[in-house]
Order: structure tokens, then C-alpha cells, then sequence
């Protein structure tokens, strides 16, 4: 399987990257980032590309993958509406057309959120905006179907960090009672490994929804990353 990876040096495409260089089905990966990732491995190609609006320049590159996992992705906070929708919705869709051009057999894997509002018409900012991109993408003629993936709550494993201060203070102090978490919400918690290898189990084979919450991811990634 040849994968394409937006978002790669953030604390989920960091976890993503991660298992698919670890994952023997994968053959190949593209990462499609503004800045590199540091990280040298045999299968994997790093493009360095600035507009997340225009993929003119990389229509070759990105054609003949079987799949686009993308994580590309901001917190809302300190962000207003306008600017928030254009980087989690114009470039999502700018991301997906461009995919679904050159590589039109291609699945698509989006990461969401919990709490996502699929009506968009909710109170909340960013589950308005997340919605209308998940509604968005799935009405896109994908082959292979677009899959909408909502984790909660996400401990980082690995060596991987969050790139936001405050995040990466709040994922020490949380970190250390996330046994804890795990054991009165099983279902909820995640570690990057595991949301990982859930991203690649439905690349590859997909899922019988195509909107996954939380439990979803963690009855198909957990035995997998516990078996690797």
C-alpha cells in the first residue's frame, strides 16, 4: 500500500508516520508538509510545499496512491471563523480534489474530532466548521469511499510531542494518569500508536461506517498496535 500523509510533523501525523513506516504493508509514503519532518527512511518522500490552497505544482506527484491519510489540522483557540475555516476547510478540500485527481481509486482519511457537529448549525465554532468539512468530503465521488475519523482523547507515545507549549504541558501532566483514563473510559482513550494503526487498517481495508467515533478507532487499532 502507498500512502500520502499531510500533517505529518504534528503530534497525530507524527504518530501516523510512525506506524506506517512500521507497517511492512506500506511501501511507500508520501509526506506533503511546509516543513520537514527530520525523519530519513527508505520508503518514505518528503515534499516540501507552501500553498495548502493550490496543488497545481504536484499533480504528478500525487498520482498513482492508494491512499490519503491527512492530519493536517489547528486548534481553534485564539483563531476566529474565517481564518479557522480556511486552514481546516479550504485546505482539506483543496487537499481531497487534488488527491482525487491524480489518484482517483485513492481512499481518503480525514481526521476530525469528537464532538464534531454534522448539522452545522451548532453553537460551537470549530465542530460547525469540522462538520461542514466532513459533509464536504462526503460528498465527494471518492472510489474507495472518504472516512471521517473523530479520536478523543490522544496520548502521544514514542518520543512524539505536540508542537503547541501549552499542549505539550498539558499531555506531561496527563500523561502520567492515563492508565487511569484508560481504565474508566477504555473506549475513549488512544495512544498515537494505536489511532495510527486504526488509520491504516481502514486505508487498506476500509470500514463498514464512514463516520468512526472513538470507540471505532480503538476496537480497530488497539490489538494492532498491541500486537506490533
Amino acid at each position: 500500500m502507498r500512502v500520502i500523509l499531510f500533517g505529518a510533523t504534528g503530534m497525530i501525523g507524527q504518530g501516523v508516520l510512525q506506524a506506517a513506516l512500521d507497517d511492512a504493508a506500506v511501501t511507500a509514503v508520501l509526506s506533503v508538509t511546509r516543513t520537514p519532518t527530520g525523519v530519513t527512511h527508505g520508503k518514505l518522500t518528503e515534499v516540501i510545499h507552501r500553498d495548502f490552497r493550490d496543488y497545481t505544482a504536484l499533480a504528478e506527484t500525487l498520482r498513482g496512491w492508494d491512499a490519503c491519510l491527512f492530519c493536517l489540522g489547528i486548534s481553534s483557540v485564539g483563531l476566529d471563523e474565517a481564518r479557522y475555516t480556511e486552514i481546516t476547510y479550504d485546505y482539506t478540500l483543496a487537499a481531497a480534489e487534488a488527491v482525487r485527481a491524480a489518484s482517483p481509486d485513492a481512499r481518503f482519511l480525514y481526521i476530525s474530532g469528537a464532538s464534531t457537529d454534522s448539522t452545522e448549525k451548532g453553537r460551537v465554532m470549530w465542530a460547525r466548521v469540522k462538520g461542514r468539512t466532513e459533509n464536504a468530503l462526503l460528498a465527494m465521488p471518492f472510489a474507495r469511499g472518504a472516512f471521517m475519523l473523530r479520536p478523543g482523547y490522544i496520548q502521544p507515545v514514542g518520543g512524539i510531542r505536540s508542537k503547541t507549549p501549552l499542549y505539550r504541558g498539558m499531555y506531561t501532566v496527563l500523561g502520567a494518569l492515563f492508565p487511569l483514563w484508560k481504565a474508566i473510559a477504555p473506549r475513549h482513550v488512544l495512544t498515537t500508536r494505536e489511532l495510527g494503526a486504526a488509520m491504516l487498517a481502514v486505508a487498506r481495508d476500509g470500514a463498514a461506517k464512514r463516520v468512526l467515533e472513538a470507540p471505532d478507532l480503538v476496537a480497530l487499532g488497539r490489538p494492532l498496535a498491541t500486537a506490533a
